[in-house]
């Protein structure tokens, strides 16, 4: 399986078939609507990607690392109190999560929850329960259904290289992507330090590769890029590690990267799908 180390360069890595050579993590939409100036103010590619470091990725990290929590103390986490009905229509905790997930269908979660191979009961119900105050932090429904589908891809993968993945999670869920690597982190035996930096990491380097498709950027100023933003991943690392309950993760949100996200899908010709 090899060392942490290994596995950590491993998933952060963007020549992977859920790496960041296959989205944009926003960025894409962002350049439509005029990020970068064409080509004027490159310097914004940075200014996002810390943006999303901020805001977005902190989200998903502090998720991965409660995710990651949870199967290690085998302790289902009890939901965060709330006036919120959870049963109630359009919520987005209401999705169903279950190995044939359907996004856009509006099933009973109980009803979900009982069917065989879902992540209704034991330490399954615990995830479930990570899973629904992630949702809860992601108002589009289109960028959840496209983190709900890398978990899918990423799942798929983990599932050949670490098949021990698969003692806690459905073969075949569409399950989002920041829970897929806490349950990675879990079974490889990444820290919650190497997991906040894989998340943030990966994230930001995301950016930085889909620039060097979308606008005129010399790779040297890319990787410029990259390194500024070491502190802002450390700072990440720093707030979401210790991280053990659900109530709190972080809700940071960014409203203009789901507007993005929103105008992107309903365009016919994209290099990225997210």
């Amino acid at each position: 399986m090899g060392t942490a180390e290994l596995v950590a360069l491993m998933l952060a890595d963007g020549r992977l078939p859920t790496g960041g050579h296959t989205q944009s993590a926003g960025l894409e939409p962002a350049v439509r609507a005029g990020l970068g100036a064409d080509g004027k103010q490159l310097h914004e590619v940075q200014t996002y990607a810390r943006d999303r470091l901020r805001t977005v990725t902190r989200v998903d990290a502090a998720v991965a690392v409660v995710a990651r929590h949870v199967i290690l103390t085998g302790r289902p986490p009890e939901p965060p109190p709330s006036r919120v009905d959870w049963s109630a229509p359009g919520s987005p905790s209401r999705e169903p999560w279950s190995p044939n997930h359907n996004p856009n269908s509006r099933l009973d979660a109980t009803a979900e929850q009982a069917k065989p191979g879902g992540l209704g009961s034991g330490l399954g119900s615990g995830l479930e329960v990570v899973e629904r105050a992630w949702a809860a932090r992601v108002s589009s429904q289109v960028v959840r259904e496209a983190v709900r589908r890398q978990g899918r891809l990423l799942l798929r993968l983990a599932g050949r290289v670490w098949p021990g993945v698969g003692e806690y999670l459905p073969p075949d869920g569409e399950i989002a992507r920041p829970i897929v690597l806490g349950v990675v982190a879990a079974v490889t035996g990444l820290s919650a330090e190497q997991l906040a930096r894989v998340v943030a990491y990966d994230d930001a380097q995301t950016v930085v590769s889909a620039s060097l498709k979308l606008l005129p950027v010399d790779p040297a100023e890319a990787a410029t890029w990259l390194a500024a933003l070491h502190d802002d991943i450390e700072k990440l690392v720093a707030d979401v590690a210790p991280l053990t309950d659900v109530d709190k993760i972080p809700a940071n949100a960014a409203p203009l990267i789901d507007i993005h996200a929103q105008n992107h899908v309903t365009e016919r010709m994209r290099l990225f799908h997210a």
